[in-house]
């Protein structure tokens, strides 16, 4: 089978489906690969790269192709050159195109919509909509630094110092934590908003803080996109932006809703209440955008604030969008059974639900997956059974030791304690009852103790090993080479290995946890 790789049309469109090393992947699948000439130059992968991963240089890749992979929806006539039963794997949006769903239809060609993948976890590396979101929202906060005329982390120098940039992120999805993620990383202080009270814990995990509504509604919709929510939430909610916005220098908006014009988040009364030159970047710009004054895919100003529309964030970075575009379709080939096993399996729910016409028949959108009903809550939950376990072979029996048995070991152990006060002199009585002590705390302490802090606690607690590089000290110089000072000298010299290794260990540590 051949997969034809299009060189994208529009100025704006610099990606590419198909990178040389996907390509390698593709050709260890059973497939031949043939890309037009030219299609990855504005990506960065000039045509040498894909002849030296094994691909053919071709004039037009849709000319004796099985399989079609392209990034955007094609373009009036661009499908006259694929044969009948041909597969168009791309970016399709058939709610937003029905038009083209039925030429594709009408041609006998089946088409899978990278937009229709299900999300859910078995998909998630054919996810190209989570890719894409994750490169936008990063694009968005560089966009945004380059507009800002100030600092985006606090600075202190000889003139004075400058309080770091204040952005406020609208929708916690996958862009909005990348974006956060990038915001953070320049030294922001970031803020974060979302109809889902779900994502609060994600969003304070990335660094942000979330700004929450005391409200009683829920906005988590179907496939993990945020719902439609009413008309008393919107008031409530424009009324926290109003707050906020004399207070944030930027402002991202990404909430959309595959299929719908996106929500109204952003009035011309929230853009003029921001300090100026401040800038406001409308993720949401291609459906219509989140704020009210936005130009789709130009950047405009109003009354000293910036508001970006640009539509193409992903193309701004297109050598790794181009990279995470195609691995993702490379994913997609490997579920589709490769050359040798290639099937429209329309009982695989992640082909079926991406699959919008199938051998010239348009075929009507899944019914979503019903969600999975809650365990029913207890208010004291049951004690588990407890199940006795058969005796050995050998007779003995697996339990707790009897009291007898506890008894008599407590005994013997009273009987050994007076019989060392009896016959060891005093300062012996004095130093092990320390000792039993410490073990005994030592242990209690270190006993109740999250595993996940061992390491982090052992390495800072080796550092009271000073104590005993004191004791061990104050025994080497007592005198002449006497037992007591051998002693003092081994402790010393453990005891110095636990002090620079434990202070060792929390350096690396450390080290893990910066950027």
């Amino acid at each position: 089978m051949r997969i034809g790789v299009p060189r994208e049309g529009g100025s704006t469109e610099r990606r590419v489906a198909a990178t040389p090393d996907t390509v390698q992947r593709m050709r260890a699948l059973g497939f031949e690969v043939g890309i037009e000439a030219g299609a990855g130059i504005r990506a960065g992968y000039p045509d040498s790269a894909y002849e030296q991963a094994g691909a053919l240089l071709v004039e037009d890749a849709r000319r004796g192709a099985d399989i079609l992979i392209a990034v955007e929806p094609p373009e009036p006539g661009a499908l006259e050159g694929l044969r009948e039963g041909a597969l168009l794997i791309s970016l399709l949006w058939p709610q937003q195109h029905p038009e083209l769903v039925q030429q594709i239809a009408a041609r006998g060609l089946s088409a899978i919509a990278l937009d229709r993948i299900p999300r859910i976890s078995r998909a998630q590396k054919m996810d190209v909509l989570s890719s894409m979101a994750n490169i936008a929202g990063y694009r968005a906060v560089i966009e945004a630094a380059h507009r800002l005329p100030r600092f985006f982390g606090g600075q202190i120098t000889a003139a004075g110092k400058t309080p770091p940039a204040r952005v406020l992120i609208i929708g916690a999805g996958v862009a909005g934590l990348a974006a956060i993620g990038a915001a953070r990383g320049l030294g922001a202080e970031v803020y974060a908003f979302d109809t889902r009270a779900a994502v609060k814990e994600q969003v304070e995990s990335m660094g942000g803080r979330f700004l929450e509504l005391v409200f009683e509604e829920e906005g988590e919709g179907s496939g993990g996109y945020a719902r439609v929510m009413s008309e008393a939430f919107i008031a409530a909610e424009m009324a926290l932006f109003l707050e906020q916005a004399p207070r944030t220098d930027i402002v991202i908006t990404t909430a959309l809703i595959p299929g719908k014009p996106a929500p109204l988040l952003w009035t011309r009364e929230h853009v003029e209440a921001m300090p100026p030159g401040s800038v406001v970047v409308d993720m949401a710009a291609a459906q219509g955008g989140n704020c009210e004054l936005t130009s789709p895919g130009e950047a405009i100003e109003h009354q000293g604030v910036t508001i970006l529309g640009y539509a193409d964030l992903t193309s701004r970075l297109s050598g790794h969008a181009s990279q995470f575009f195609a691995r993702n379709v490379t994913h997609l080939l490997e579920e589709l059974g490769g050359a040798e096993s290639f099937e429209l399996d329309l009982d695989n729910e992640v082909i079926r639900g991406a699959l919008v016409v199938c051998r010239g028949e348009v075929l009507p959108p899944p019914p979503p997956p019903e969600p999975s009903p809650a365990p029913p809550r207890a208010e004291t939950p049951p004690a588990p059974p407890v199940l006795a376990r058969p005796p050995r072979a050998s007779g003995h029996t697996v339990g707790p030791l009897p009291g007898t048995a506890v008894a008599g070991i407590g005994a013997v152990a009273a009987i050994a304690l007076v019989a060392i006060g009896q016959l060891a002199p005093p300062e012996l009585i004095q130093h092990l009852t320390v000792f039993v002590l410490a073990v005994f705390i030592g242990w209690q302490v270190v006993w109740n103790v999250t595993a996940a802090l061992h390491t982090p606690l052992m390495s800072v607690t080796n550092a009271i090993s000073g104590i005993i590089l004191v004791g061990g000290a104050l025994q080497a110089g007592a005198g002449a080479l006497e037992p007591g000072a051998i002693l003092g000298l081994v402790a010393i010299l453990f005891a110095s290995i636990n002090v620079f290794g434990g202070f060792l260990v929390t350096q690396r540590m450390l080290q893990m946890f910066r950027r």
